[in-house]
């Protein structure tokens, strides 16, 4: 068995799904690990991850406006706002959501369907750099 780690710095504007499919399948290919198993996890609190549609934009666009509407920023609703309104809105929805994802690995490439993305969840209004770690591990 081997084992490999990497760090991917994803850059985000603001609310909003980011694909990073990819950056992650290029660096799987360079591990030279056939099959295996790809961790991957996300070091934040205010944002998370997620396997979706990688085809309409409209999908993202509606997961979007659905997490809005489920945890709203809404003035005076939350006692920790300690970095602004969103702040407890974005906690909130990474929670609802994941920070880890495990993804089968065959032929030195993520198992992923075809209408399936990587996607960096930015639940934060302002643009962030997030830093998303990859440990892949096989033979």
């Amino acid at each position: 068995m081997r084992q490999a780690l990497h760090r991917l710095d994803i850059p985000t504007h603001g609310k909003g799904l980011v694909m990073f499919t990819d950056a992650a399948r290029q660096w799987v290919a360079e591990t030279g690990i056939e099959t295996g198993l790809l961790t991957i996890w996300c070091q934040h609190t205010s944002a998370s991850l997620t396997v979706q549609e990688n085809a309409d934009p409209t999908v993202r666009e509606d997961i979007r406006r659905f997490f809005e509407a489920l945890v709203p920023e809404a003035p005076g609703r939350y006692i920790h706002d300690d970095e602004g309104p969103d702040d407890m809105p974005a906690h909130l929805r990474s929670m609802l959501t994941q920070t880890q994802l495990s993804i089968p690995v065959a032929d030195g490439q993520p198992v992923l369907g075809l209408w399936q993305g990587l996607y960096l969840f930015e639940h934060r209004r302002q643009p962030h750099r997030r830093q998303i770690i990859l440990h892949l591990i096989g033979e």
